[in-house]
């Protein structure tokens, strides 16, 4: 009884399937799986006894070491894994070792790309080093740069453990290449637009700019683009070869703020209560707390509108803020209110009149 079960779990296991018998397909999966277990058991014994090692150190640079290879070094046994599955199956080609290959290749690679972000507050301090008025801006279009480096790199690498030649297939491309090297001309052009940007010191991350129709607090500058958030919490992303080739306003560095207006009275108003009008507003500005006395302050009688007499007033805040600009025109503009109506006279609104010289007589007859 018992043989005859043995013989059927081994006609059984001796089966063909894809031109592998049934007991290495199984063989295969208890390996692998067995890998899976000891990543487990690697990630609770021994990284944990890393991390609580690294984590008495004075320095932090082993933390973040460690925190850059800790994924890679689990991908490792998925790698083993499958590595010994495919030996156990007796699948060894070209192709298996290719992918083998490849898959250790990209395993490195992530070491060296994880490092960058992890140490990105590293790279943040060096560039301070540089000025600190765009570091964060140098420090970005470094780690971008730095990341597209290490996946091009990581990208030609497969394509060389495969056997392709880049540079061959680039020049094989004949037309393709050409094409492809008038496609890359954009982001070329981009990628010096983003280093002007930052050799001008034009505008950093968090500034209020216009560009063209575009105005927003700049959100980021980055190697081909730049975020532009509007005042609507639209983003729009510009090329940066637009923003090097267009005029650029950057309202974040200006100290002060202009206040334009005009003030129409009727036209009832005297000569004296204009002059009167005129001097107690100069006399306003050039008091007020929040007006810069150094900067230009004119208030002058400046036309005669077609149903007003209108006075003319510039000044500056001693602010850029919007929201403080805006408090002291209000205040401004309130006092201005109880200085025409000091005066006696009153602000002018659209009307027309109509002057009539004669009026004919109508002759009744009586009947």
């Amino acid at each position: 009884m018992e043989n005859n079960i043995l013989q059927q779990i081994n006609s059984f296991l001796q089966q063909i399937i894809l031109g592998v018998p049934l007991y290495r397909w199984t063989l295969a999966l208890i390996v692998f799986f067995l890998f899976i277990f000891f990543r487990k058991l690697f990630t609770a014994v021994v990284l944990k006894a890393f991390k609580l090692t690294v984590s008495k150190t004075k320095t932090q640079i082993d933390d973040k070491l460690l925190k850059a290879i800790e994924a890679p070094l689990k991908f490792l046994f998925i790698i083993f894994g499958l590595w010994f599955a495919l030996d156990i199956l007796n699948i060894e080609t070209e192709i298996t070792k290719h992918v083998i290959r490849s898959l250790f290749i990209y395993d490195i690679f992530w070491i060296a790309y994880n490092s960058i972000n992890v140490f990105t507050p590293e790279i943040h301090k060096f560039t301070q080093k540089f000025g600190k008025d765009l570091y964060k801006e140098f420090a970005t279009l470094f780690i971008k740069s730095a990341k597209a480096f290490v996946f091009i790199l990581g990208i030609v690498a497969v394509l060389q453990e495969w056997g392709i030649n880049v540079t061959a297939l680039i020049a094989s491309l004949g037309l393709g290449g050409l094409a492809f090297a008038l496609a890359a001309k954009d982001t070329v052009a981009n990628f010096f637009g983003g280093l002007t940007i930052l050799a001008d010191r034009s505008m950093k991350i968090g500034e209020w700019v216009k560009t063209g129709s575009i105005e927003g607090i700049v959100e980021d500058i980055g190697i081909r683009t730049t975020k532009i958030r509007t005042f609507e919490k639209g983003l729009i992303t510009v090329p940066n070869s637009y923003i090097a080739n267009n005029p650029l306003e950057n309202f974040s560095r200006r100290n002060v703020r202009r206040i334009l207006a005009k003030i129409g009275l009727v036209y009832s108003t005297k000569k004296e209560q204009i002059d009167n009008i005129i001097k107690d507003i100069r006399n306003l500005l050039e008091n007020h707390p929040k007006i810069a006395t150094d900067q230009t302050i004119a208030v002058y009688f400046d036309e005669f509108a077609d149903s007003s007499l209108n006075i003319l007033i510039v000044c500056y805040t001693d602010t850029s803020n919007w929201l403080e600009w805006l408090d002291i025109k209000q205040d401004i503009y309130y006092k201005i209110m109880e200085i025409v109506e000091k005066n006696g006279s009153s602000f002018a609104f659209p009307s027309r009149s109509i002057y009539v010289e004669n009026i004919p007589e109508i002759k009744v007859k009586e009947g």
